[in-house]
């Protein structure tokens, strides 16, 4: 599909974004309701495929049920000149896999915070009875804002196609395959657990728990080894987080959560001081005498090897095929001797003396020989190479090193800007390097940020700054406002040139100029967070969320705005937008209405002169979203605020307080226990 070609005259492809097994996926735009979209659109050379056929249409049977603001949604579908598409929600950012190679290691608050939607997704699937079957990092997209979706739903089957789907083949990637898919069993909901389990491993670790040349090797492993020690990668991680991928990824799936409601509910309190000495999950001995068919030599022939995370298929036997057992053969029976004529023999070693003693010489000098050179051989040292330790802790460090008979040699500690407190910057001799076994390995740990002197930048390019600071660690933001000076051009910023800040903890908003144009306000109701978002950036409008129920609009999407489209806005101007959270439950909680007292404290920015503290807070809530600015202040002295929190049911509030770009203070999971009087 090339560029500017449109489809069914409605959908204006713009470029690729990537390639499957079963279908390519490009970005397009909506000509109609003017906005991106992601056009799926199934491959050519399968298009004459009843098979892919059946399953693509599966996947739009499965997305049109679930409406979540965490599973990518389903717009359109259609057929133009024999090609089959789904027209979805774009989500602009990168998916788990990448994501966690860009940000590992991640911290633990936010790989809760992510599994916590994912759960909340998987969790809208099966009470719809779909199962997902092939979760991965790769099905599960971040979009710009740090939110999860997850997409893919070619292979989800309902429940109660159970019977109409026995095939000889399982579907789903190896690296989070189940047990009982391995060994060829209908997949359940606890099949999904697992693999939620091992997603959790992957965003702990940074990698799958096995590994292998093939998929047949993976597999196995899946039922026959123990998920390794998420605790042995990183001492840091608390045993009650272990616990719950140890309680996922139990290898009889009457060990695992019952629902994946239970999964969440127990990660949300793993961080807790009340779970501080927790034991080791260790699953019921249920025992299980039920005949395991093996993958054979027709499974490996039949799959590839598993190295780029896509989809396998794999053949399973049938009951009949597992049944015939092939005879074995009768035992030979043995011949009785021929009997010979006895005749008188001599001595070899009588008739030959000489020779006799020329051979035990020549025998006891090749095993001197034999046994220098194996001697030799032994007191050589035995060679291995460095493994990656950076990002890990020093415990962790020292046990990966010990299992390649490696120690730990000399410590020294840098200040360090990309890697947390410590953890390992680098080693030496660095990773991969070939070393003697029994080595000393001299490890370089992180003992924080580095303060750096924030620059003055005060009408430069916005684009240029933004990403300039981003790379050192900072958090960048933006307000725009009407002015004369150029488009793009930065006016103020909101920490004082010159102050000595940590860039992993600074979070830096720019004023912008957005000219001193005016825009027509297209109608935004009906659009997504991100699609809001995109819209007014470009038109260089600022945005406040709020949230609310509505009848009329699913959740995740807006259903009001001031000033309502088609007015005429100066550039720079602020849009409120109330995005939906679906339906009112007719029997909903009343909501808690509580406040949450804090001293905000004041900090002279030299010893010698007084000027007011710049003061923002994000605040979230049933009303209230966190990336977006809920007060503005400029303070002179410690000041005492209320933030009003209205949660209803189990609904968790968060706030960040943010004192000259410089985060001095954050909370999650904020509940009317936190009220203060």
């Amino acid at each position: 599909m090339t560029p500017n070609y449109t489809l069914s005259g409605r959908y204006r492809i713009v470029r690729s974004l990537g390639e499957g097994g079963m279908a390519n996926v490009y970005l397009a735009h909506d000509l109609i309701l003017d906005r991106d979209v992601a056009v799926k659109l199934l491959r050519l050379d399968l298009r004459d495929d009843p098979k892919t056929i059946k399953r693509f249409q599966r996947e739009a049977l499965a997305t049109t049920e679930l409406v979540h603001p965490h599973i990518v949604s389903l717009y359109d579908i259609g057929e133009e000149n024999g090609m089959q598409y789904l027209v979805m929600e774009y989500v602009k950012g990168m998916d788990l896999k990448n994501y966690i190679k860009e940000n590992f290691p991640i911290p633990l608050q936010q790989v809760i915070d992510i599994m916590e939607q994912i759960l909340s997704a998987v969790a809208t699937a099966h009470a719809h009875n779909i199962i997902h079957r092939d979760l991965k990092p790769q099905n599960i997209l971040i979009d710009e804002q740090g939110n999860a979706k997850i997409t893919d739903f070619g292979i989800a089957v309902a429940l109660s196609e159970h019977s109409m789907t026995q095939t000889n083949t399982i579907l789903g990637s190896v690296h989070y395959l189940s047990p009982e898919q391995a060994r060829g069993s209908m997949a359940t909901k606890q099949s999904d657990i697992y693999s939620l389990g091992i997603i959790l491993y992957e965003m702990l670790t940074g990698s799958v728990p096995f590994k292998g040349e093939t998929a047949v090797s993976i597999a196995l492993k899946h039922f026959q080894n123990a998920i390794p020690s998420v605790r042995d990668f990183d001492a840091d991680i608390p045993q009650a987080l272990e616990n719950v991928v140890l309680c996922a990824t139990a290898k009889d799936p009457r060990d695992r959560y019952a629902t994946v409601e239970d999964m969440a509910s127990d990660l949300l309190t793993t961080l807790s001081s009340t779970r501080v000495g927790e034991k080791r999950f260790v699953p019921d001995d249920v025992g299980n005498d039920e005949t395991k068919i093996m993958p054979s030599a027709e499974i490996q022939a039949a799959i590839k090897a598993n190295q780029d995370g896509k989809t396998q298929v794999m053949p399973r036997k049938t009951a009949a095929e597992a049944d015939q057992v092939q005879p074995k053969p009768a035992p030979a029976q043995p011949k009785e001797p021929a009997e010979e004529p006895v005749r008188p023999t001599r001595s070899w070693s009588k008739r030959h003396p000489l020779r006799r003693r020329l051979l035990i010489i020549g025998t006891i000098i090749l095993l001197l020989v034999a046994a220098i050179v194996i001697g030799l051989e032994l007191s050589r040292p035995q060679s291995t190479t460095v493994p990656r330790v950076t990002g890990l802790s020093q415990a962790a460090a020292t046990k990966v090193l010990a299992k390649r008979n490696l120690s730990v040699g000399e410590v020294k500690r840098v200040k360090s800007n990309q890697v947390a407190t410590g953890q390992v910057v680098k080693t030496t001799p660095g990773t991969k390097t070939k070393v003697s076994e029994h080595a000393r390995i001299n490890l370089t740990i992180s003992s924080g940020a580095k303060k750096m002197n924030f620059g003055n930048y005060v009408n430069e390019s916005y684009r240029d700054v933004r990403q300039t600071l981003k790379s050192a660690g900072f958090t960048v933001r933006e307000r725009f406002s009407t002015s004369d000076v150029a488009t793009g051009q930065i006016i103020s910023q909101d920490v004082a040139a010159g102050s000595s800040v940590l860039p992993t903890t600074t979070t830096v908003t720019f004023t912008v100029s957005a000219g001193s144009r005016y825009v027509a306000l297209k109608d935004l109701t009906g659009e997504s967070q991100a699609d809001i978002t995109d819209y007014a950036q470009s038109n260089g409008l600022n945005v406040n969320f709020k949230r609310g129920y509505s009848s009329e609009q699913k959740a995740g999407y807006s259903y009001d705005q001031t000033p309502d489209g088609g007015a005429d806005v100066r550039a720079g101007s602020t849009i409120t937008v109330t995005m939906s959270r679906g339906s009112q439950p007719e029997t909903a909680a009343t909501p808690t209405n509580f406040y949450v007292k804090l001293t905000l404290p004041y900090k002279a920015l030299t010893p010698t002169t007084t000027q007011a503290n710049d003061v923002k807070i994000y605040l979230q809530d049933d009303n209230h979203v966190l990336g977006t600015l809920y007060r503005d202040l400029a303070i002179m002295h410690d000041t005492r605020i209320s933030l009003p929190f209205e949660l209803t049911g189990k609904t968790k509030g968060r706030y960040r307080i943010v004192r000259n770009g410089v985060t001095i203070s954050e909370k999650f999971n904020v509940t009317s226990q936190d009220a203060t009087n």
